[in-house]
């Protein structure tokens, strides 16, 4: 089930104060990730538009490490205006092959964590997912204690990335 927060679509927040709530319901790991088309951010940046202008939206994803790709669903899309990229094929959990529309980039926030991606777009209101590429991007780890969605203790200010 997506949940985007419509009362913070003109509220623009910093990179620290971006959200961090996480939780575990029925054995899963859910997140709130913010979600801002790239494309927004920059033209902000060049003054072209407004900062109110940016379109974001806070949604609701199911953290699944087992999943490579930041996947969206098509109200997500829809809502942020997204292009689609190109379309590429992928095999399921239940070893099926099926196309899906690649939209991006966009930049998604949690805690003090950002990374740029482009997502996977997911058919109607499937539940968005938030994959291990996107985690080891913002440096980010399911906590095994409390079983959520946590910035990793090792890193606690900044990402860590290698290059090797």
């Amino acid at each position: 089930m997506l949940q985007v927060k419509e009362d913070i679509a003109h509220y623009i927040p910093t990179k620290k104060t971006a959200t961090s709530k996480s939780w575990i319901d029925m054995g899963r790991v859910y997140a709130e990730i913010e979600v801002i088309p790239t494309e927004d951010l920059i033209l902000s940046r060049k003054g072209f538009i407004e900062e109110s202008a940016i379109r974001r939206a806070v949604v609701r994803f199911m953290v699944d490490s087992g999943a490579d790709y930041l996947c969206i669903n098509e109200h997500v899309k829809n809502q942020l205006e997204l292009p689609v990229l190109e379309a590429r094929m992928f095999e399921l959990a239940d070893g099926t092959e099926q196309r899906f529309e690649i939209v991006g980039p966009v930049d998604i926030r949690f805690g003090n964590r950002e990374a740029t991606c482009r997502a996977v777009v997911l058919p109607g209101d499937t539940e968005p997912l938030l994959g291990s590429i996107p985690m080891e991007d913002m440096d980010v780890v399911i906590h095994p204690r409390t079983q959520t969605l946590a910035v990793n203790p090792d890193n606690p200010f900044t990402a860590k990335h290698y290059l090797k």
